[in-house]
């Protein structure tokens, strides 16, 4: 084994191993996947709050008087329309269009901008960006210096308020706070990956393990549950958020996935652009779209999708939903199949399993929108 292929840890990795948790390698990290168990942390992140170990993310800083400018011509989206500690879903292109990355971007300032951005894709990524820097713009990584925490559920501002002098009520949905946290100095963010309400909080990681326990503590009335990757995936699978390298890759445009709506044509060059005009002006051959099983079965990722004996699409995610009590998943199939209420079968072990695209998300999500 080489010094490459050892997976890393976060600052949390003892807190976890202590709580029994089951560790997986994921993304290059040892990672935990439940700690009670997949359905349990689901629902209590559902109906109460669960906390989450989210600091394999990666980091980056894009500073100095062109940095606008950068991310502007990195990303997709108009970052010109943020305010500072705004934040706003975005994506990385290559020039034929297709997606190295989604990610957030959060304006720090003027000229500070952060990027946060996959796991797995932390050293790509940070290649590409340097690499496409204009002069007067400059990148950090970060990412072994933070560790990033996700506070979800209905009873999140409630846990997280009893921490802070924040007034967390008038944060709203993807904006951002300077603020002590537990003593802490922490990045507040409102946004997540589940569908419901909540927090990121991003902080230097030698702080995570002092943070983590007070966020316990302090959801001990509302019964918090530490939460796992497994649970995150059936989560973020009900609120229909895309997995990269599961749902999308390089060789998937915005349009085939559904994130043609970050595309901003209009703001100037960048990145992809004008691939992705030539696509918006010729169609895709095949989308992405939700179904749920009409028999029995679980449909997981990369079961051929079937209309009678030709196989049409793929499975990208595919799940049993804790929430629905129901099989549910995404697919690549032909445009002809993903009006709602399209029907095809699922290969599932050898068996032709009925199903039916359905709107998104499967789960409504919870979000506070103000």
């Amino acid at each position: 084994m080489t010094a490459d292929s050892v997976p890393k840890r976060t600052p949390l990795y003892d807190v976890h191993f202590q709580l029994h948790a089951r560790l997986i390698p994921f993304g290059g990290w040892d990672m935990p996947v439940s700690y009670s168990g997949i359905i349990e942390e689901h629902l209590r992140v559902r109906s109460h709050a669960g906390l989450f170990d989210v600091s394999h993310m990666g980091e980056v800083e894009i500073h100095g008087p062109q940095a606008e400018a950068a991310v502007q011509y990195l990303t997709l989206n108009d970052v010109r329309v943020l305010e500072d500690y705004q934040l706003q879903y975005s994506a990385l292109c290559n020039e034929s269009g297709g997606l190295i990355d989604d990610i957030t971007v959060c304006r720090l300032a003027a000229d500070r901008f952060l990027l946060i951005i996959n796991a797995g894709n932390i050293d790509k990524d940070f290649s590409w960006i340097q690499q496409h820097l204009p002069a007067g713009a400059e990148a950090t990584n970060l990412s072994d210096q933070k560790a990033l925490l996700a506070l979800q559920g209905p009873d999140a501002e409630t846990i997280l308020q009893r921490l802070t002098s924040a007034v967390l009520p008038e944060l709203g949905y993807y904006h951002a706070n300077v603020a002590s946290v537990a003593g802490i100095e922490t990045l507040i963010s409102r946004l997540g990956y589940t569908g419901e309400d909540g927090f990121e909080l991003m902080i230097d990681g030698q702080h995570a393990v002092t943070l983590w326990q007070a966020i316990m503590e302090a959801g001990r009335a509302e019964t918090i549950l530490p939460v796992g990757l497994g649970a995150r995936d059936t989560l973020r699978l009900e609120a229909r958020y895309l997995l990269y390298g599961v749902d999308m890759d390089e060789s998937n445009t915005p349009f085939e996935v559904g994130l043609n709506w970050l595309i901003r044509l209009d703001k100037g060059p960048f990145i992809g652009r004008d691939a992705l005009i030539r696509t918006k002006a010729e169609g895709v051959r095949q989308r992405l779209v939700g179904f749920v099983l009409k028999g029995r079965g679980i449909a997981r990722s990369h079961y051929r999708v079937m209309d009678g004996e030709t196989p049409i699409g793929t499975v990208t995610s595919g799940t049993m939903s804790p929430s629905l009590e129901r099989a549910i998943g995404t697919a690549f199939v032909p445009q002809a199949y993903t009006k709602i209420g399209s029907e095809f079968t699922v290969e599932v072990r050898n068996n032709a399993v009925s199903a039916e695209v359905v709107r998104a998300p499967f789960v409504p999500r919870q979000v506070k929108r103000s």
